[in-house]
Formats: structure tokens, sequence, C-alpha cells
């Protein structure tokens, strides 16, 4: 006759404020991997009693949003609000957050869009030692960073939606690469851009109506949503075991790439969905060929030398991580350290071929060759490669062509304002 619900959850989101409850509980006495299942909840449906609603609790950052909680006690539910079968509840969930992950990078996407902008405007709208503060060579270098990063960020979250779609046999791996990656990267650009501005970094008043301070608090979180970093990249070291054989046999779904990164997409086939990815990853299989590629367009006068150079370092440093992935001893309980840390250099692996071959499939233009070029940069610095003023001298290119969006005026007392 239906399923009765005890229990609560704290901390999530919309729990007052919404009618429906997206609910995991437990309906097998022993637990397991098949003893919890899904329910939709209608708390409309529900008898008044059987259900409260925890109070919002306050927050540093997305201070709007309905962070709160829920309590059943003896609430029921009927049949019909089951999500699949009984027991498949951790399954379903599993494979769910493989496109999730993948959205909410979008999150950090617009921050680090938004706090760009403010960046530039600042920097052309400040006068610091009786000139503009964007013509100092360290603030560019800063700005430029940060376009690259973006950049960067934008490749990745890009190939990994299309990805849902072509490479959907591959997404326990894709997803958790691309939700380690991104929100930390954009947070370590944002702590640059916060250094940049100063103290107007850290107005809630007074400049831009504490546009930067809230979009910097609130990107915190997205780190968390989903999966933690350390979360992720021990699904990452899961699958160092495919990764390595994948990689020795050449092994890549060459028919899907080229829908991966450019033209019309196949429907999404939620049964292609598998927990771990068997097949690796194709996007870095095949980092190799995408690296001749490059090679062979310098040749050609399409890319500058240096973006070659930088192309053929992304590959000897991406065979390093896969040397060293093969030599992990680790068991389900016991993950080393250094696997996490092979897991965020083989993020930056993926990132850079995400680059490599979103070029090669594009348009190719000036503008793409530097984004490229920018890109590699910045990642090969993230992997620890020395210093390279080689390298580093395409951030400054990239600062060049930022737009100034009208830096919004500075008032007698030095603060900005704008109506944005």
């Amino acid at each position: 006759g239906g399923w009765r619900l005890d229990g609560e959850k704290w901390l999530i989101n919309n729990a007052g404020r919404s009618r429906h409850i997206c609910l995991l509980a437990r309906t097998g006495e022993q637990g397991g991997p098949r003893g919890f299942s899904l329910f939709l909840v209608d708390k409309a449906r529900l008898a008044p009693a059987s259900y409260r609603a925890l109070p919002k609790v306050r927050t540093h950052g997305i201070r709007g949003a309905d962070i709160s909680g829920i309590a059943f006690d003896g609430a029921v539910v009927g049949d019909d609000a089951l999500i699949g079968a009984a027991g498949t509840g951790i399954d379903t969930v599993l494979r769910s957050l493989q496109l999730t992950r993948i959205l909410c990078t979008a999150l950090s996407l617009g921050a680090l869009d938004h706090a760009l902008d403010i960046a530039v405007r600042y920097a052309h709208g400040r006068n610091l030692y009786e000139r503009h503060l964007v013509t100092l060579p360290r603030v560019r270098r800063t700005l430029g960073e940060a376009a690259a990063a973006l950049s960067v960020a934008e490749t990745v979250t890009t190939v990994a939606a299309r990805a849902i779609h072509t490479l959907t046999p591959e997404l326990s791996l894709v997803s958790a690469v691309t939700k380690a990656l991104v929100p930390n990267l954009v947070q370590d650009t944002l702590d640059r851009i916060t250094e940049l501005l100063g103290v107007r970094g850290f107005l809630s008043e007074g400049y831009l109506d504490g546009a930067y301070a809230k979009l910097e608090r609130d990107h915190r979180i997205v780190a968390v949503f989903d999966g933690s970093t350390a979360v992720n990249r021990n699904l990452i070291a899961d699958h160092f075991p495919s990764l390595v054989r994948a990689w020795r046999t050449g092994r890549a779904d060459r028919a899907a790439l080229p829908a991966t990164l450019s033209g019309a997409l196949p429907p999404f086939d939620p049964a292609r969905l598998r927990l771990l990815s068997t097949g690796g990853c194709t996007l870095v299989q095949l980092l190799p060929e995408a690296a001749a590629a490059v090679r062979t367009a310098a040749r050609h006068g399409e890319l500058p030398r240096e973006t070659a150079r930088m192309a053929a370092e992304l590959d000897t440093v991406t065979r390093s991580v896969h040397r060293a992935m093969a030599a992990v001893e680790r068991t389900p309980r016991d993950v080393p350290q250094t696997a996490f840390d092979l897991a965020a250099r083989y993020e930056l692996c993926f990132a850079g071929s995400a680059l490599l071959h979103h070029w090669t499939a594009g348009a190719r233009t000036a503008e793409d060759g530097l984004r490229l070029r920018a890109g590699l940069a910045l990642v090969l610095s993230r992997l620890g490669l020395p210093p390279d003023e080689r390298r580093a001298e395409a951030y400054d290119r990239l600062a060049d062509r930022l737009p100034a969006t009208g830096p919004a005026p500075l008032s007698s007392s030095g603060t900005t304002r704008s109506t944005r």
C-alpha cells in the first residue's frame, strides 16, 4: 500500500520553498548497493503533521538560496512516488551525477566571466603612478592569465557537455575530471583578481554595489556541489587501471570524436551511461595525434612554432603521468596522496587535450591560435613546468585583445559606481 518515510536531511537547497523533494531513502533492511531507492515526494499530498521544514541557515555566500532541510515522521507516499525499481537508487544517483557535475560548472564560467569584466573595467579606469593600471606589465599579465583560464575552463566544459551525447560510456571519468578541474581553476583565478582589485574585492557596498564580493563568495561552494574535489579525484584514481590500459593500446572512440568537438549532436541515450569508463578517455588517448596535427600546422605557418613546442611538451608530460599512474598501488579503502596528486595532473592533461582537439576541429583563426597558445601556457604552468617567458608572452597578447567595456568612472573618493 505504498511507503512510509522517516528521517531527515540537512543541509539541502529549496527544502522549504519547493513542492517536490527528490529523496534517496534506505529501503533494504541492511542497506548496501541495492538497499536504497529514489522517491519523488509531493509535499502537497502528505499529511501536514508527517513532515516539517527545517529552518534556513545563514551562509557566507549564496545568501538568497534556501539552504535548509526537511524531516519526515511517518510520511506515507504511494507506489507511484518510486523512481525506477526499488533498490536502484544509488545506481540512478551515480549515473545522474555524471550529467550534473558537468552542468554545474556553468556556475564557475559565469563567475569568472563576470569577474574578468569587472577587472578589465577597473584596470582601464584606475590611475596609478600617473598612468592607467592596465598599462602596468604585472597587471596586464594578470588579466591575460585570467583570460587564458576562462578560455581553458570554457573549452573543457564545452567538450564535456558535448561528450554527454557522444562519449556517454566515458562520462563517469569525463564528468569527474571536469568537476574537479573547472571550479578549482576558476577559484584560483578569482583569488588573483581579488588581489588585483585590492580592498574593492571585499566591499559589499560602495564599489559596484558589492558585485565582485558577492560573486566571489557565491562561487566558493561550487567545488562542493555534486561531490567535492577529493571525491572526484578519488573517482579519477579508480580509473587509473583502465586509463593506463587504453593509453598503452591506443584504444579510443575515433568515430565519436568529431561530433564531440563540433557540429550536430546525436540524441542523448541514458542507457549508454556506465559507472566506470572501461575504455579510458578518448580525448587524452588521442592527444599524440592532436599534438602531431599542431606541429604540422606550425610547419605550414598556421601557428607559431612556440605552440608546437608546447604541444610536444604536453605530450611528454602526459606520457609520464600515465607511467606514474601505472605504478600506483592502492586499494578501494587505501588511496595514497600520490593518487590524488596524479589525478590533479591528469585533469590538466585532459584540459590540454581538449584545447588541442578543439583547435584542430575549429576554424583555426588567428584568435583561436592565440587562445590555444595561452591555454597551453596555463596548463603547462599548472603542471609544474619551469617558468618560460616565451610561453607567458601569450598572456600579454591575450590581454591586449580584452575589450575595455566602458570602464565605470571613478568618483572623487576613488570608488567606482555602476548601475549594473
